[in-house]
C-alpha cells in the first residue's frame, strides 16, 4: 500500500492527559541494543527514525530509562531537544536491570524516586508528561497484587510537580480499580494485540471511562504476529501484514494509542502509511478469528 505524506499520520486523536495525542504514535524501545540492553549499532540511525516521526506528525512517544539502560533516553535528547510544543513524552518506572541485562522490580520509594530523577536528567526535562508505573509481581504478565505502595509514592512525586500524570502497565483490571482510587489513571499500557486479546474487556471499560489504553508489542514482539489469515488479508488490501494488523487496532476501539517501535526510517514510514488503511467488515471479521485461533481469551 502507498499513500501521499500528507495521509502517513491518523488524522484521528484522542485524548491522553489533556491533549489530542495522534493515535499513531512511536515506542522507543528498539533504539537501544538488543534484549534493550546497551547502545544500538548506529546511534545516528536511531537519531535519524525519532526525527522522522516526528516530521511525519508523531505526538507521542513512549520511553523508559531501563531501555538500555539511560540509552533510549539520551538518543531522544539528542534528537529532539528542545522539544516541540505538543509532543508528549511517556515514561515507565518499576524496573531495573542488572549487569547482564534481566529485568528487576525496583518498586521502592526510594527506587522510583531515583528513577522519576533519573527521566528527567536524561530526557532534559523539568517535568515528566506522563509516568508509568510498570508492574514487577510477574516480569512475563499481569499478576495480581496491591500496587498502594508504589502508587503512592509516585502520587506524592506529583504533588511536588516532578510528575503530571501517572498511568499504569502490566496490570489487571483490579489493579486498574484500585489504582483509581489512590490517584488518577491517564493511561493504561498492557500487551494486546491481534491475536493476544485478553484484556478486551479492559479495553471496553477504560473506553466507556475516556482512557486510553496502550497496547505493547501491538505488532507481537520478539515473536511477530504470523497467521496465514492475516497474510491473506493484506494481499488482498495490497498492505503488509504489519500494516494490517495496526490498522485492526486502529478500528478495534477508539481508545486504543499505537506505539509501534523500529530502528529503520523505512519501516517507521511502513507503519505511519497503516494509518491510511480502511478494513473493511469481512477482513475485520476473519481477522478477529485470529485471536480464538490463539486461545488469547476473546
Amino acid at each position: 500500500m502507498t499513500a501521499p505524506a500528507s495521509t502517513l499520520t491518523s488524522t484521528s486523536t484522542y485524548p491522553l492527559a489533556g491533549r489530542p495525542i495522534r493515535r499513531l504514535g512511536y515506542g522507543a524501545m528498539q533504539l537501544a541494543g538488543p534484549g534493550v540492553f546497551g547502545p544500538p549499532k548506529d546511534r545516528s540511525a536511531a537519531v535519524a527514525v525519532l526525527r522522522e516521526a516526528v516530521e511525519l506528525g508523531v505526538n507521542h512517544i513512549d520511553t523508559s530509562d531501563f531501555y538500555g539502560p539511560h540509552i533510549t533516553n539520551q538518543i531522544i535528547k539528542e534528537a529532539l531537544h528542545p522539544y516541540r510544543d505538543g509532543l508528549t513524552l511517556v515514561t515507565k518506572v518499576g524496573a531495573r536491570r542488572d549487569e547482564q541485562g534481566g529485568w528487576l522490580p525496583a518498586l521502592s520509594r526510594a527506587e522510583l524516586r531515583q528513577a522519576v530523577t533519573d527521566n528527567l536528567r536524561h530526557l532534559g526535562l523539568d517535568v515528566l508528561d506522563v509516568v508509568n508505573l510498570r508492574s514487577m509481581l510477574d516480569v512475563h504478565g499481569p499478576a495480581e497484587g496491591s500496587l498502594e505502595e508504589p502508587l503512592t509514592a509516585l502520587a506524592e512525586l506529583r504533588q511536588e510537580g516532578l510528575v503530571r500524570h501517572i498511568g499504569l502497565s502490566n496490570v489487571t483490571r483490579r489493579q486498574v480499580e484500585d489504582g483509581r482510587r489512590i490517584v488518577p489513571i491517564v493511561c493504561v499500557q498492557n500487551l494486546y494485540n491481534m491475536a493476544r486479546r485478553a484484556d478486551d474487556d479492559l479495553v471496553d471499560l477504560l473506553a466507556r471511562e475516556g482512557i486510553p489504553f496502550v497496547p505493547f508489542f501491538p505488532l507481537g514482539g520478539f515473536t511477530p504476529l504470523q497467521s496465514g489469515t492475516l497474510g491473506q488479508m493484506a494481499r488482498q488490501l495490497q498492505a503488509t501484514p504489519m500494516q494490517v494488523a495496526l490498522a485492526w487496532l486502529l478500528q478495534r476501539s477508539e481508545n486504543l494509542l499505537l506505539i509501534p517501535g523500529t530502528s529503520s526510517v523505512s519501516h517507521l514510514r511502513e507503519n505511519m502509511q497503516a494509518a491510511a488503511l480502511t478494513l473493511p467488515p469481512e477482513a475485520v471479521a476473519a481477522l478477529n478469528g485470529i485471536g480464538q485461533e490463539a486461545g488469547s481469551g476473546h
